[in-house]
């Protein structure tokens, strides 16, 4: 499980770093000034062309990456719910990167998730023991 846990956590930093990336260059990036379908094509050209859009984008593959390769090795109720931690990662960024005011009410979410997330990874370590004292031999690889 350990093994699982670092390619979970590198994924939620390449996902952070790409959800940031995406804010600020989509923030950056200039809205068509009508909904024709040319202003929309002159958009998405702004955004291939924007570093941090292109960057951002590049950084959520690598995290899509990671959470295939933990999607091929464990339960999808164990993996799914654990990537809520990109939420926790995602407002700390934001708070300390992007500088936005998080109220109490949020830190009090975001609370709630690292709590929900702790339950999850007992549950699992708690599903390996009682295979190991079942006698099972072969325990998934993690």
């Amino acid at each position: 499980m350990t093994k699982l846990l670092v390619i979970l956590f590198i994924g939620l930093c390449f996902e952070t770093m790409g959800v940031v990336l995406l804010s600020k260059g989509l923030k950056r990036l200039e809205g068509p000034r009508a909904y024709s379908v040319s202003e929309i094509a002159k958009m998405v050209g702004r955004a291939v062309t924007n570093k941090q859009i292109v960057l951002g984008v590049a950084f959520e593959a690598v995290f899509f990456i990671c959470l295939l390769t933990m999607m091929s090795r464990a339960d999808v109720s164990f993996v799914w719910p654990l990537t809520s931690l990109t939420f926790v990662f995602s407002t700390v960024a934001a708070r300390f990167y992007l500088h936005e005011q998080i109220d109490g009410l949020r830190w009090g979410g975001v609370l709630l998730i690292v709590l929900g997330a702790g339950l999850i990874t007992f549950t699992e370590k708690r599903k390996e023991a009682e295979r190991v004292k079942a006698g099972l031999t072969q325990v998934p690889r993690l």
